[in-house]
């Protein structure tokens, strides 16, 4: 797993090293890691492999952080950026349009389900959450109904890290931190059933996780609710999916107390479970759609609220006007790259890739079901959680110790030695998260079970 040939000078290997440990302050990263440990340094990428600083070569089993949707070295979409950049580099959308923001804004709406044809671009999944519950807001002030500003979202879920999509996120440890938070944002129960008390020992899921949906807005008074923020398989925790019926009722629940339903694709969009959105896999129609991340394959930053005819009604007549925006959003340079990623995802049928291969995927993982450390296997498409567990039969997990040196102090640094990039995470139980570029086919499938099964095995054995 190792290509000398593709790392740099010794010298300027230690130097990165020197600089980031002085300067660089990364994002959710405990930085007392590097006191006595380099920092990962990842120079080049190629497929669904990418390269350090020293030339080791690391299947990217995470797709950078679950959007490196066509692969590494994509050469046609760094031209589309620098032809873009040297047209016109950059220009807001602000009371002014240009050229590839107006494409791309035809080409979303071209592949979303429904009436759902107005885009408004942001930079990233936390800001379209963001905008989406300004949105919400404001448009139930417009037509009359000023008390409808909350929101509900599920135990557990990420919705992102601005102050009102942290407020919306049902993380508590990611939160404590900045509270007091916005006002008026309620969690309810998520579709694990694994951990499920009330579906404990029954064939089929009772759709209380849907339900509790219900029992909130009647709590809270449905004239005061404004939109409930979904995602289609829930990401934090380890890829919870919906049971049958899930979605059915939740729209049913939505319609007749006027909430809008929001569908949180910041990761399973364009392609991730199959499908352009994740709503099209489970059949339900939302109102909004936050997305971002694979919309560009991560080449360029940019994110959009996608919103049904509708909610735009009342900012077409008279002076009514969405008080929001961004500097960046629909970046031209970012709108090119998206393009160029999305004529890629069509010449190559991407989500038909997906949708032939997942079967295969899911196969190859449900082989390490047979390991005492593995206790489920959830998700869908190339989207993957395995949640691991002190005692299979009782389904008892670790405890924070446990999870912690499990987590941390084996599992991580072991698979990263290995040459395998993936998310071990505990927020909520441990799990091993796994989001492979989508052109992944046999080949790395095989590469990921080879070094998870290894993995496991020495974990095991060591605590």
């Amino acid at each position: 797993m190792t290509d000398e040939n593709q790392g740099m000078s010794k010298g300027d290997a230690e130097r990165l090293q020197e600089v980031a440990k002085r300067h660089l302050w990364m994002h959710f990263t405990r930085m007392s890691s590097y006191a006595t440990n380099d920092v990962p340094v990842i120079v080049r990428g190629e497929g669904p492999y990418v390269w350090d600083s020293n030339g080791k070569r690391y299947l990217d089993g995470l797709s950078g952080l679950f959007l490196v949707q066509v692969g590494h070295g994509r050469q046609e979409i760094a031209s589309a950026i620098s032809k873009q950049a040297s047209e016109l580099a950059y220009f807001p959308l602000w009371s002014y349009a240009h050229a590839p923001g107006i494409e791309l804004a035809e080409r979303l709406a071209s592949i979303a389900p429904g009436d759902i044809n107005r885009v408004f671009f942001t930079t990233g999944g936390a800001e379209a959450v963001e905008t989406a519950w300004k949105l919400a807001r404001q448009y139930f002030k417009a037509v009359g109904k000023p008390t409808k500003y909350k929101v509900i979202s599920r135990n557990l879920a990420y919705h992102g890290t601005t102050l009102g999509a942290l407020s919306i996120t049902g993380l508590a440890g990611i939160k404590a931190a900045y509270e007091p938070l916005i006002p008026g944002a309620f969690k309810v129960a998520n579709t694990n059933r694994y951990r499920c008390a009330d579906c404990a020992g029954l064939q089929s899921c009772t759709l209380h996780c849907a339900d509790d949906i219900e029992r909130m807005i009647q709590y809270e008074g449905p004239d005061t609710v404004a939109a409930v923020f979904l995602e289609p398989v829930q990401n934090a925790g380890g890829c919870f999916v919906p049971p049958p019926g899930y979605f059915d009722r939740v729209r049913e629940i939505c319609d007749k107390y006027d909430v809008l339903l929001v569908s949180d694709e910041t990761i399973c969009g364009f392609g991730r479970l199959g499908y352009w959105f994740g709503a099209e896999r489970y059949k339900f129609q939302p109102d909004i759609i936050t997305c971002a991340k694979g919309m560009t394959s991560g080449y360029a930053p940019i994110g959009a609220m996608l919103a049904s005819d509708r909610l735009m009604e009342p900012f077409l007549t008279g002076g009514t006007t969405f008080l929001h925006g961004f500097t960046f959003g629909g970046h031209p340079v970012s709108a090119a790259a998206a393009l160029a990623n999305l004529d890629i995802f069509e010449r190559e049928n991407i989500l038909n890739h997906v949708q032939s291969k997942e079967g295969e995927f899911r196969a190859k993982l449900d082989t390490l079901a047979e390991l005492p450390i593995v206790g489920e296997i959830r998700g869908a498409g190339f989207f993957y959680g395995i949640e691991l567990v002190k005692n299979k039969e009782t389904r008892e997990s670790f405890d924070d110790d446990e999870s912690e040196r499990l987590l941390r102090g084996i599992l991580t640094p072991r698979l990263f030695e290995l040459g395998l990039i993936c998310r071990a995470d505990d927020r909520g139980d441990p799990v091993v998260q796994l989001a492979p570029p989508l052109i992944s086919d046999s080949a790395q499938f095989d590469e990921i079970v080879s070094i998870l099964h290894q993995v496991f095995e020495e974990a095991w054995a060591e605590l």
